[in-house]
């Protein structure tokens, strides 16, 4: 692939496809952390007196023009962050459109609206393509949550743009994960957690034979437990998954770890009752990891060069669950403080480590929630195979 240093911006039109579907709340933007992901794009591009033409999705609209997603909040937004006026065009296709990419100069940007208003944008629509394609000469794609999506803005454009490469964060994404998926130093430590073993399967799949300990946790656990005839409570159970849950502990052997205790609550609520028990009783929910899995956790923390984090290992956005997840975030901090690389993936776990604060203690964290999964599970994704020459 071509990268951003292989081209001389200036004067050309940039069509710069990125992941702006960041959440509204009452028409204010509630945490513009995805905006900030791309803007090393966006600023090196303008610094290059690229003219750049900004295009998203927000939300899921189905093809209809919904006001409260339009991206008009996150024009104001990123004319904020990156001190620089972004005009906002109030559709993504048609005259109005056409007429704002003539009138730009070098070093100007402009965001467009909301691709998804259009139903051809998710169906991959040649003709929209196209005409989103319209007089750019080069395209960007920074939109790695994006990229397991074959759509006319990820794919589509891309037979309509001869010069085309990814972002700094799609080339982050691209580094990292295929360091994880290839050539991890080892010890290579593979921790998964999160509520469903259904997502994570391809993954588990895919990376058991390449990494040295997978540790479970969180809400998958009591699929396992149940795989094994262990009692689970009331705890989240995928009663169609134990067949293959049980394969996989079969399959892993003494490579993969399940938690030796669980802290279970009689309900889902900060002032619930709540015990640390090694088998879950019939009426209680199991709601985070337990003390003593978390100690052992922690040793294989230790000794790790190389480790992968999806999903976290308990109920971490009521506080009196959350224990587990704020240990193992600073675990990982300080594994990375001693020269481990540290990578973590999906929208859980980059929530769990916003909301503790700790994000410089990761060598990378992923923007990709289904894209990361399909990705680690040695999958093509549709969005860079497209950008490779």
């Amino acid at each position: 692939m071509l990268s951003l240093r292989d081209i001389d911006f200036k004067g050309k039109k940039v069509l710069l496809r990125v992941d702006f579907n960041v959440p509204l709340k009452d028409g204010e933007i509630a945490d513009d952390t995805r905006i900030q992901a791309s803007l090393d794009t966006i600023n090196y591009i303008l610094d290059k007196e690229g003219r750049l033409i900004i295009i998203s999705h927000l939300g899921r609209p189905k093809g209809e023009k919904v006001k409260d997603m339009s991206l008009a909040p996150v024009a104001q937004r990123l004319s904020s962050l990156i001190s620089r006026p972004v005009k906002f065009i109030p559709d993504c296709i048609g005259p109005e459109v056409e007429n704002a990419i003539v009138g730009l100069r070098d070093g100007e940007a402009i965001l467009l609206e909301n691709l998804r208003f259009y139903k051809e944008e998710e169906g991959n629509d040649s003709e929209f393509a196209r005409k989103l394609a319209g007089s750019a000469d080069v395209y960007v794609n920074d939109a790695f949550a994006t990229a397991h999506r074959a759509h006319a803005s990820t794919v589509g454009v891309t037979h309509y743009i001869k010069t085309k490469m990814p972002g700094f964060l799609m080339e982050k994404e691209i580094k990292w994960l295929s360091k994880v998926c290839e050539s991890p130093p080892h010890p290579f430590l593979v921790i998964l957690g999160g509520a469903k073993v259904s997502t994570k399967i391809d993954v588990i799949e895919n990376l058991l034979p390449k990494c040295d300990k997978l540790l479970i946790s969180g809400g998958m656990t009591y699929t396992f437990f149940r795989s094994l005839g262990k009692g689970v409570g009331n705890s989240i159970l995928e009663k169609d998954k134990l067949d293959v849950a049980r394969k996989i502990l079969d399959k892993a052997g003494d490579k993969l770890l399940l938690p030796s205790d669980c802290i279970v609550a009689n309900r889902i609520a900060e002032d619930a009752e709540v015990k640390v028990v090694e088998e879950i009783p019939d009426g209680w929910i199991g709601v985070d990891t337990g003390p003593s899995t978390m100690e052992h956790y922690k040793r294989e923390i230790e000794s790790a060069k190389t480790i992968l984090w999806n999903g976290p290992p308990g109920i971490f956005e009521i506080n009196r669950f959350s224990n587990s997840t704020k240990e193992i975030i600073f675990a990982l901090k300080n594994a990375k403080e001693k020269g481990v690389i540290v990578i973590a993936g999906g929208g859980d776990t980059a929530l769990a480590i916003n909301k503790v604060g700790l994000k410089e203690g990761f060598t990378h964290i992923s923007t990709g929630g289904g894209a990361s999964l399909e990705f680690l599970a040695g999958k093509k994704l549709p969005g860079i195979v497209a950008l490779m020459l």
